[in-house]
């Protein structure tokens, strides 16, 4: 008997050192990209910011963190409360398991919703204090609806999958979990390219159409449709991105990036940085990290839900969603560098393809006009919220392109 223990401790270390180094191994190759060993530290931002800027995006950006601060703990704090008293009103439900799982989870997204509410309309009011947009809450919650449905229905489809396979698998319901939740994540991502293009309007600049045809061949991505989505209602702030994968890859610029604030060159570096991402897979390639991450996270889950019967008792739903709230928060850092190193690969691809350094760096010195950027924010601020690198490490990036030409 005690061999037959010992040989499965053995086994079951076995697998999880395994199980560790394939992680790690995974974590490498999608950590990997094509930008070289760079220092870009080491710019003095007064070099291309004047004083007043400078203190006038501190100043946004100390209110901007305030409110994310208070908007974060406020979350948590709505989390904890439904955490502690909803349970006790499930069992008066009368409902079997799923339903009592939509209905549970109904409350705590709208609960939370609402508590956010105040919050964003408050980061609206302080974006037009600074200028950088309309206070027009009927556009603000317009545009949040357009993301908040999908959201939502992501959300309830992966309760009710989880509360299901928990009643099936009490105790390692996380493991087919985990893999459902990373199709899901591919599903919606696929999807979300089509929704991208239904939601924008094609580019109508024939130069522009000419750029984007020249730049998809200078980033082998040719076909890539280029559109534009009308945001100006509701800001000031230019922005682009890349949704889907596959043929639902869209690329999306923002109207105002294309108001006569940005010329011709630095439209294309957005557009050749948008491509950039699109050749250099980076959607695909958040999707493994999902595939990586989330079986831990979902163990975790797991574990403290156990203590309380499990994730089959819809009532520890709240809980469930606590702790991947406290996980969010802690992971974010690592969260942020991963991003921070794909955005650099895409502002690297557009160098290659747009041979305009000095364009690059007009456009990130603009980004401080027309979003108040800091360019050398605090630790904190980068740490948490930064999931670009920062402007002065993009337009030393500029730099050190230029230098090695």
């Amino acid at each position: 008997m005690t061999a037959t223990r010992t040989r499965a401790r053995i086994a079951k270390a076995a697998a999880v050192a395994a199980a560790v180094a394939g992680w790690g191994v995974g974590a490498t190759l999608l950590a990997r990209t094509s930008v070289p060993s760079l220092r870009l530290a080491g710019l003095d931002e007064r070099r291309f910011f004047g004083p007043a800027l400078l203190r006038r995006a501190e100043s946004f950006s100390s209110g901007a963190d305030v409110i994310w601060l208070l908007a974060t703990l406020a979350g948590l704090v709505a989390l904890v409360v439904l955490a502690w008293r909803l349970p006790k009103s499930v069992p008066g439900m009368r409902l079997g398991r799923i339903a009592s799982a939509v209905v549970v989870s109904m409350v705590v997204l709208v609960t939370t919703w609402l508590v956010a509410l105040p919050f964003g309309v408050a980061e609206l009011a302080w974006e037009h204090h600074f200028g950088l947009g309309p206070f027009d809450v009927g556009a603000w919650l317009a545009a949040q609806w357009s993301t908040l449905a999908p959201e939502a229905v992501a959300i309830l489809v992966g309760v009710v999958l989880v509360v299901w396979l928990a009643g099936r698998l009490p105790r390692a319901w996380w493991l087919p979990a985990g893999a459902a939740v990373v199709a899901l994540a591919a599903a919606f991502a696929f999807v979300g390219g089509y929704l991208a293009g239904s939601g924008s309007r094609p580019l109508r600049d024939p130069r522009l159409q000419a750029d984007v045809r020249r730049l998809e061949r200078a980033e082998h991505v040719v076909g890539t449709p280029v559109r534009v989505q009308t945001v100006s209602s509701r800001t000031s702030q230019a922005n682009a991105f890349t949704e889907g994968f596959g043929p639902s890859t869209t690329v999306v610029l923002w109207d105002t990036l294309l108001d006569g604030r940005f010329s011709r060159g630095q439209i294309d570096v957005v557009i050749a940085h948008e491509l950039g991402h699109v050749r250099s897979r980076h959607i695909v390639k958040a999707i493994g990290w999902t595939a990586l991450v989330v079986l831990p996270v979902l163990f975790v889950v797991a574990a403290v839900t156990r203590r309380r019967g499990g994730l089959a008792q819809p009532a520890n739903i709240p809980l469930a969603l606590l702790v991947l709230s406290l996980l969010a928060l802690l992971t974010a850092p690592l969260q942020n560098l991963v991003s921070r190193r794909y955005e650099a690969e895409a502002d690297w691809r557009a160098l290659n393809a747009t041979h305009d350094p000095a364009a690059a760096r007009r456009l990130f010195e603009g980004f401080a006009r027309t979003s108040l950027e800091q360019p050398d924010p605090p630790l904190l601020d980068y740490l948490w919220l930064e999931n670009h690198p920062t402007l002065m490490q993009r337009i030393a990036m500029t730099e050190a392109w230029a230098r090695r030409r």
